[in-house]
């Protein structure tokens, strides 16, 4: 199977790399030389564009910053509709709004060409280890003809329904993780403002009913935990500007359903707070400091 991968970013590239680990033939596309240069080495074909690395491809997979560019990638001037393959499929594992999604899945079923949406979960760790949890948007088909694929890239493979179905479950997943983020560290600072330590009280919490995800495996304050950004100046991971943009992704599909998310706006707050003092492209967990932040006002 010759597989096409498109967009070779923090979590592309290592994504990339595991099939190729798995054995498929994998061309490789990025803006970035230097990140199609290390695919290759790795053994995956270098790409000179996107329509060199989409011919005679089985199988394309994207990950790309937001619905604009994918569309722009399948969709626009000489996009890559007129260059796949009858009965290729498609599947796209950024996290974009689930009407762009739509739109590209109709528009390459016009050419017969399948798509799944399928954002993913569990960091640039995860996409490195290959345990990743895939969401997946579209047909029963569809979603078995990417689960080989998705394997080799990840550990849980869910099909969340129909086209775009993958992209709402991520942005809840996403506001959610925020949300318990931004509460983990306001507990954390609360602890450590009055005397206690960040290690003691960590462990109480993760025996204790306030135990989340965070706690478990991305402790936000630093020297708790290691190799998670927060105890390597906050680098690598997440980026503010990204959790900023899903979040955005959140508020906007909460508007069109009516739905009530005060706490997802609240943290879309925070967070758009935070990435104004100058930390957009830090790690997520860095909301740490907008609570320690306030010390210096005392």
């Amino acid at each position: 199977m010759q597989i096409a991968f498109i967009g070779l970013g923090n979590m592309g590239g290592p994504m990339a790399a595991n099939l190729v680990k798995a054995g498929f033939n994998v061309h490789v596309f990025d803006l970035v030389e230097d990140s199609v240069k290390a695919l290759a080495g790795l053994g995956a074909t270098a790409a000179s564009s996107a329509i060199d690395a989409a011919k005679g491809a089985d199988v394309l997979v994207s990950m790309l910053p937001a619905g604009k560019h994918v569309r722009s990638l399948y969709l626009g001037d000489d996009g890559l509709v007129a260059h796949l393959k009858f009965g290729a499929l498609v599947i796209d594992s950024s996290t974009i709004d689930a009407e762009s999604a739509r739109i590209v899945a109709k528009g390459l079923a016009d050419k017969g060409i399948d798509f799944v949406d399928a954002p993913v979960s569990g960091g640039v760790a995860g996409a490195a280890a290959g345990t990743l949890t895939f969401i997946v948007g579209g047909s029963d088909e569809q979603f078995n003809k990417a689960k080989p694929v998705l394997q080799a890239m990840g550990q849980n493979i869910f099909h969340a329904g129909g086209h775009g179905a993958g992209q709402v479950a991520k942005i809840c997943n996403n506001m959610l993780l925020s949300v318990l983020m931004v509460g983990t560290s306001e507990a954390l600072k609360l602890g450590l403002d009055n005397g206690l330590d960040a290690n003691v009280l960590s462990d109480i919490m993760l025996q204790s009913s306030g135990c989340n995800w965070t706690l478990q495996k991305y402790n936000p304050c630093p020297g708790v935990m290691e190799n998670v950004p927060s105890s390597h100046s906050y680098q690598g991971g997440f980026m503010v500007d990204l959790m900023r943009k899903d979040l955005g992704l959140a508020m906007d599909t909460a508007k069109q359903s009516h739905s009530s998310t005060p706490l997802g706006a609240l943290a879309q707050s925070l967070y758009a707070m935070h990435s104004l003092h100058g930390n957009g492209n830090k790690d997520f967990s860095s909301i740490f400091t907008l609570f320690g932040q306030a010390d210096s006002n005392k």
